[in-house]
């Protein structure tokens, strides 16, 4: 039986072209009332002011799988660093986010998402879930953008093409070298699990236009990531990323250095895990006078392969009960397409 792709699973929900075109915003003076969010909390505990205490993971740690363990359970969250990605290469991708972006509003409409793909320029996916727009456009990549760039550069989209093939490489490379070191946390006996899961993965360019009323704007809404793991670079250091932080609220992220990588849970690994890694909750916000770029890699299953959580036998307390059932990732893709935050209600065991 053919392998259902990642690209594929999206057929089955499509979307309307209102929700995945953006507005032009290089035209845009004030923020309209579509994007108009009436009730956002933006004066958040500030990660200077008070630091989230976001665990910081070095890679050539010789603790390292107990560093990363600790921190997927605490928080979900942890930043990376000593990971083998140059600086200059981050920077080369981010020039190359940003020449895209740049490009004019008819150009990008060229490779616009289509109501029922995945890849292409669009709004975020969780749009239609919201009464209001976010202030944020994006282009999504799967594997090569060939496609996608001659569409934009008919005559030199070449190092487009190099330059996110090879950050995706790179990009996948890590997330196995992460995943290794969170498995062996999980299940530290159990080696067939190495060989359980073929990967899939999924490259987002993230903008984030100069907003003229950034208090009443919202780059992307409040989320959970659906994969295992998302790594993420936030070029230039610029802060705009928050993490919902149980009796503290809204709490801001930023990387403590150019190169320091963020990385958070995603809903299947909280899964699998059996609810002992908390999903991230976050949001992004915007800035008057700085145009963000970010770059999120996402990081998991083939669609056709099933999460089982892992349970494990407790002293004092015997085999501990699955908190989930075993779900295929396309059907969880597929509920969350329809249900966003309440999927996790319809899979418990």
């Amino acid at each position: 039986m053919a392998t259902t792709t990642l690209e594929e699973s999206f057929k089955e929900n499509p979307q309307s072209l209102r929700q995945i075109l953006p507005i032009d915003f290089h035209l845009i003076q004030e923020v309209p009332n579509s994007h108009l969010w009436p009730n956002i909390n933006n004066s958040p505990i500030n990660h200077d002011e008070k630091n989230p205490n976001v665990p910081i993971i070095d890679l050539l740690a010789p603790n390292d799988v107990e560093l990363i363990g600790h921190a997927c359970k605490t928080l979900g969250m942890f930043q990376v660093v000593n990971h083998g990605v140059p600086l200059e290469f981050f920077d080369e991708v981010e020039s190359q986010a940003r020449r895209l972006f740049s490009l004019p509003a008819e150009q990008k409409v060229k490779v616009v998402r289509s109501t029922s793909g995945a890849t292409g320029y669009g709004t975020a996916r969780i749009t239609p879930f919201f009464s209001k727009f976010m202030w944020h456009e994006g282009f999504t990549i799967m594997d090569s953008p060939l496609d996608h760039a001659k569409e934009l550069w008919p005559h030199d989209y070449q190092e487009f093409c190099d330059v996110m093939e090879n950050y995706q490489k790179k990009m996948k490379a890590l997330s196995f070298q992460l995943w290794l070191l969170i498995l062996n946390y999980l299940q530290p006996s159990q080696e067939h699990l190495i060989n359980s899961f073929e990967f899939t993965q999924a490259l987002q360019l993230n903008s984030y236009p100069c907003c003229p009323n950034p208090n009443h704007a919202l780059g992307l809404a409040p989320h959970t990531d659906s994969l295992f793991l998302t790594i993420l670079h936030q070029t230039n250091n610029t802060k705009g990323l928050q993490i919902l932080k149980k009796d503290q609220g809204w709490t801001s992220i930023a990387p403590i250095s150019n190169d320091a990588l963020i990385v958070n849970v995603g809903d299947l690994l909280h899964i699998l895990s059996n609810g002992e890694f908390p999903s991230v909750y976050h949001r992004v916000l915007v800035d008057q006078t700085k145009h963000r770029v970010s770059l999120a890699y996402f990081f998991g299953p083939q669609v056709d392969s099933t999460i089982v959580p892992l349970v494990s036998f407790e002293k004092n307390v015997g085999v501990v009960v699955p908190k989930y059932r075993k779900v295929k990732v396309k059907e969880y893709l597929s509920l969350k397409a329809k249900h966003l935050e309440k999927v996790f209600s319809l899979i418990r065991s």
